[in-house]
């Protein structure tokens, strides 16, 4: 599974962005899919994840940080997730990845930066104060 991340860019604090991750696969719709981040000197984070269908019926883990400021979804019929980025701040600049997670997967919090399966290449996000 390949997997193309985009969307990233450089954004004042308040602006949004919204990230894509375009993925080559037809079975895409199975797939637990997450958001993680890295910024500089930094572990990566689990930002945000959603089980596939038929697999916890498309559950979402959001971590704390970005709760009620994005907001992470899938068009299956396009092999694409997505991440709504609102009310950027500073510490949201990282480089954002996107992943896959072989099913099953009953709960996106099951899912973490040591368990996913596929790794796409990054997209930059930086917000400026």
């Amino acid at each position: 599974v390949q997997l193309q991340a985009s969307g990233g860019g450089l954004v004042q604090a308040g602006d949004s962005l919204r990230l894509s991750c375009a993925a080559s696969t037809r079975t895409f719709s199975s797939y637990g899919m997450g958001w993680f981040r890295q910024a500089p000197g930094k572990e990566r984070e689990y930002v945000a994840g959603i089980t596939g269908i038929s697999w916890g019926s498309n559950t979402l883990y959001y971590a704390d940080s970005v709760k009620g400021r994005f907001t992470i979804s899938r068009d299956n019929a396009k092999d694409t997730l997505y991440l709504q980025m609102n009310s950027l701040k500073p510490e949201d600049t990282a480089v954002y990845y996107c992943a896959a997670k072989l099913p099953p997967i009953w709960a996106a919090q099951a899912m973490g930066p040591r368990n996913m399966d596929y790794w796409g290449k990054g997209t930059e996000v930086t917000v400026s104060s």
